[in-house]
């Protein structure tokens, strides 16, 4: 219990801060000031505090479980698309949405839909898709700290008392600090996590015997498999690409765009932004591929005698059996073992508050949902006129309440691994609502009918995977279940991880699918008023 005393040492620290910034404040902020900290980020703090939302339990924990079953290609997957996607639309729209947030007073996207194609309702259909698909992403958070105390104590902190203990701590200094109380936490534990992953990437290392050892000792192995690229095809490879257009997507990244003092922050962010990337996604993945190097962790050797039955046997099994094999063999929890393997008691308690400060960035979407929620229903409907600002903070509060509540019911019951929730759920969805950011604020031409056509077609086919994947269980790892067949190829697949049409992730198309309806829709549609477009672009139709 020493280290998971440790962490929860470190959950104390991080409510004291969401606290001190309440009582900076006297609890009396204004709306502005409560979700968008006075937009008076400094460029230290705007750094580390985005970079920090973005890098979750998925980032950490679930990209060194998909590294242990899929091997060092999950860096490719994610990183190095990410390294470069993401810096780019930072630069391209957090800008853009800064200086239209600066001049018009938004404080969520969906406030800028609604003034750039004069909506209403239509504005209410995207905040209640984008609400949807934030909750997995919330999910994620919980499911990353419940995993984390319950490996970190040995399972002496069962996993529904780790997520209750996370989701209550995230909760309340969120409640109390709102955006400047979470900016604040999540800049500690950015640079946090970048100290302590260097230090357990040494450790753990060297406990294996050096990098190089362990390395020579996998690629001269049956499991040298996990040091290529060779069991992922090109085209699940090429998917990875549409992923990141997510980041600016996501509402609580657009969010903090706006909490900047001077855009000329965003520079320094462009630049780091990579470079912190790097700094978590590679001692992650590698520490996740060498952890199938190490053969006295009985909890390990179970992951990898799961794997293997289910690659030898997994067809002739019941899909429930399948299931249970696939929750066994789950990595999300491998660096907690290799810490508890490798590091002191104490060293793997400081590491472990280190990982814990990474896999706690859910404050941020619960933070966000709660400032669309005020701002994009409560207040558009005239509940801040009727009440005041004071009143429409506290529903923000109750909402971030609920949304905990709710959130960390359905931590307990999701069977996908982290990784796999993430990527066909949160993500994919995410990127399919870019298009609706671009055409914003890049295309005169683009209207609210055609935003109404994106919003519905992400709805469905986030529906659709979802349902496709309940009905139609998923296989063994090897050959997928061809569903559906055109011209000798296979148009729909049930694959091991998901599903594949015509080869791709579901985010290939459905990203495609939203750009061609935004732009075919706008094309027979009316246009916005002009002195609309003149605000917005100088004057034009066209």
């Amino acid at each position: 219990m020493i280290p998971a005393t440790v962490v929860f040492l470190y959950l104390g620290v991080v409510l004291y801060i969401g606290i001190f910034a309440f009582r900076r404040t006297g609890g009396k902020e204004k709306a502005e000031d409560y979700f968008l900290a006075g937009r008076s980020l400094g460029p230290f703090v705007f750094l580390f505090s985005l970079f920090g939302t973005n890098m979750t339990a998925f980032a950490i924990l679930g990209s060194s479980g998909h590294a242990f079953n899929n091997g060092i290609v999950t860096f490719g997957l994610m990183a190095s698309s990410s390294g470069l996607v993401i810096p780019l639309t930072i630069f391209l729209i957090g800008t853009r949405m800064w200086a239209l947030g600066k001049k018009y007073g938004f404080m969520t996207p969906v406030q800028m839909f609604r003034d750039r194609w004069e909506c209403s309702h239509i504005g209410t259909m995207i905040f209640a898709v984008q609400a949807v698909l934030l909750v997995p992403y919330i999910i994620i958070g919980i499911m990353g700290g419940g995993t984390t105390l319950s490996a970190i104590s040995g399972g002496r902190v069962p996993f529904w008392f780790g997520g209750a203990i996370v989701a209550m701590v995230v909760m309340s200094y969120v409640f109390f600090g709102g955006m400047r109380g979470t900016a604040w936490v999540n800049t500690f534990q950015t640079v946090l996590f970048l100290c302590f992953g260097v230090i357990a990437l040494v450790v753990i290392g060297y406990g294996m015997g050096g990098f190089g050892s362990a390395a020579q000792a996998m690629q001269n192995s049956p499991l040298s498999y996990l040091l290529t690229r060779e069991r992922i095809s090109p085209y699940y490879f090429f998917s990875y690409t549409f992923i990141p257009l997510s980041a600016i997507a996501f509402p609580h990244i657009v969010i903090f765009c706006l909490t900047a003092k001077k855009m000329a922050q965003f520079k320094k962010t462009v630049i780091f932004y990579p470079v912190c990337i790097l700094a978590i996604w590679l001692p992650c993945v590698f520490l996740g591929v060498m952890a199938n190097r190490v053969a006295d962790v009985p909890q390990i050797r179970a992951k990898q005698e799961a794997r293997r039955t289910l690659a030898t046997q997994g067809r002739n099994m019941e899909p429930e059996q399948r299931d249970q094999l696939r929750d066994q063999a789950a990595g999300d929890d491998v660096i907690m073992l290799l810490l508890q393997r490798y590091a002191p008691l104490w060293l793997a308690g400081l590491l472990g508050a280190g990982i814990m400060a990474a896999v706690m960035a859910s404050d941020s979407q619960i933070l966000a949902l709660s400032t669309m929620f005020t701002e994009d229903v409560f207040a558009f409907y005239g509940g801040k006129r009727r009440f005041g600002e004071t009143v429409q903070v506290l529903t923000g509060r109750i909402f971030i309440v609920l949304i905990t509540l709710f959130a960390y019911t359905i931590a307990l019951q999701a069977p996908e691994s982290i990784f796999e929730l993430a990527i066909q759920y949160g993500f994919s969805g995410f990127a399919a609502m870019s298009p609706l950011l671009i055409a914003a604020l890049f295309w005169k031409g683009s209207t609210k009918w055609g935003a109404l056509a994106v919003t519905v077609w992400v709805a469905l086919t986030v529906a659709a995977v979802a349902i496709f994947q309940e009905v139609v269980p998923a296989p063994a790892p090897g050959p997928s279940t061809v569903i559906w067949s055109v011209g000798g190829s296979e148009a729909l697949s049930r694959t091991p991880g998901g599903t594949a049409v015509f080869g791709f992730l579901p985010v290939v198309p459905m990203v495609l699918g939203s750009a061609l309806l935004m732009w075919l829709v706008s094309l027979v549609t009316r246009k916005p008023a002009q002195s609309t477009l003149a605000r917005y672009f100088g004057g034009g139709n066209q």
